[in-house]
């Protein structure tokens, strides 16, 4: 080499881009929610198992549970329902509301997701209780809710209708959403049991809105019974369609055993 002569540096080729599966690689699972709701995102987080990514979109509605105001956000659903992952739509869609899936009928929810996600399998939170009950082999169920009497009503006879007998069933009469997510999780366990006949197979306390994943555990030790809550059951069934099998430990029967 000559003094003072200057060597080039030599050329780096750039790293070849790399892609994986990202971080939701197991399954995507898109929830409708209320669009006053307080406690169903919290709980998809918290329960659901690695490598599956919860997604949610929220549909309009008055912040009072009752059958007219469940009935005026049906068609809301699917257009909330577009707005997930819109570019590679999720696994499972599920109408997050369990008062809302009944008033509003599973026909009817199902028709609007897939109207908003047709590629995605539908799927809604009564559907969800339903397919939990009869999992845990329940037959006769005692139904807890937060809801007004008309509401209790229709859900005791959708109920019926898939082949449950409800052997007792008691609301609280609160229309007011954020009402219900107030609700002390100690005093859904104390309601809770004063629902809970001796002849139920199962105890259901219903409502997205209820903070009750955190009751299954101590409500089945003292009772001895399967516990079914909104949102666990949900949780429960949006995996399994899905094709995620993982059991859990804590927060009851259902996603520790089924």
């Amino acid at each position: 080499m000559n003094s003072g002569e200057v060597t080039k540096p030599r050329a780096r080729s750039s790293p070849e881009v790399r892609f994986d599966g990202g971080r939701h690689h197991r399954a995507r699972l898109g929830f409708v929610v209320l669009a006053m709701e307080q406690t169903v995102e919290s709980d998809m987080f918290a329960l659901v198992p690695p490598g599956v990514g919860v997604h949610f979109s929220r549909a309009a509605m008055a912040n009072r549970i009752d059958v007219a105001t469940l009935l005026e956000m049906a068609e809301g659903i699917g257009e909330a329902a577009a707005l997930l992952l819109p570019d590679r739509q999720p696994d499972v869609v599920c109408y997050a509301c369990t008062s809302g899936s009944v008033v509003i009928g599973e026909e009817r929810v199902f028709a609007e997701l897939r109207r908003g996600a047709p590629k995605a399998r539908a799927t809604c939170l009564i559907s969800s209780v339903m397919q939990a009950l009869r999992a845990v082999g329940a037959r006769k169920v005692a139904v807890a809710t937060p809801y007004l009497d008309p509401v209790n009503e229709i859900e005791r006879v959708y109920l019926e209708r898939n082949g449950f007998e409800i052997v007792n069933m008691e609301g609280l009469g609160i229309e007011n959403d954020a009402d219900m997510a107030r609700l002390a999780p100690d005093f859904i366990a104390e309601f809770a049991r004063y629902v809970d006949r001796a002849e139920a197979d199962a105890l259901f306390v219903s409502c997205g809105a209820l903070r009750a994943v955190e009751i299954i555990d101590g409500l089945e030790a003292q009772l001895n019974k399967p516990v079914i809550t909104s949102n666990q059951a949900m949780l429960w069934n949006c995996l399994r369609l899905a094709g995620v099998h993982d059991r859990m430990p804590r927060h009851g029967q259902l996603l520790r055993d089924h």
